[in-house]
């Protein structure tokens, strides 16, 4: 019998009080009408570094396997797996087009063994606008910041 994958969709977005600074991340997971939110924090960060953390962070709480829509306003994180590049730099030993070394590297090799358990899709979305999920997790993050 074929196992069948849950469907998820996630919700995500990281925050940065500075940037660097502190900053916060979080995720919101929905799954058949039930919803569970992921957030965290860090004191010294960057805004890519949350926007990556919130991602992380909410694949790593899923208990199985699943099928994940992730729906970001990180044009880092959604144009960096949508558009193959995570893929040439990790090819290329980390090293970008211009020769230069890509920023955290070790969220993203976080992030690509998730891909490897679980079917994930990035989908952009407009930051700040009118998007319910997008916004509660824009509160969510800046929140976080306000616990540190």
């Amino acid at each position: 019998m074929e196992n069948i994958m849950k469907k998820v969709t996630m919700y995500t977005d990281g925050a940065c009080s500075g940037n660097p600074g502190p900053g916060g991340y979080a995720a919101l997971l929905m799954f058949e009408g039930n919803e569970k939110e992921v957030v965290g924090a860090d004191k010294d960060t960057t805004n890519n570094k949350m926007e990556m953390m919130a991602v992380i962070s909410g694949l790593e709480s899923l208990k199985y396997p699943c099928e994940v829509t992730v729906y970001s306003d990180s044009s880092y994180v959604v144009d960096s797996i949508e558009k193959g590049w995570v893929y040439g730099w990790k090819k290329k030993g980390w090293v970008k087009s211009d020769k230069t070394e890509v920023k955290n590297i070790d969220l993203w090799e976080r992030l690509l063994k998730l891909m490897s358990i679980h079917k994930v899709k990035f989908v952009k979305v407009k930051g700040h606008a009118d998007n319910e999920y997008n916004n509660r997790c824009d509160r969510l993050a800046v929140n976080a910041i306000k616990s540190l």
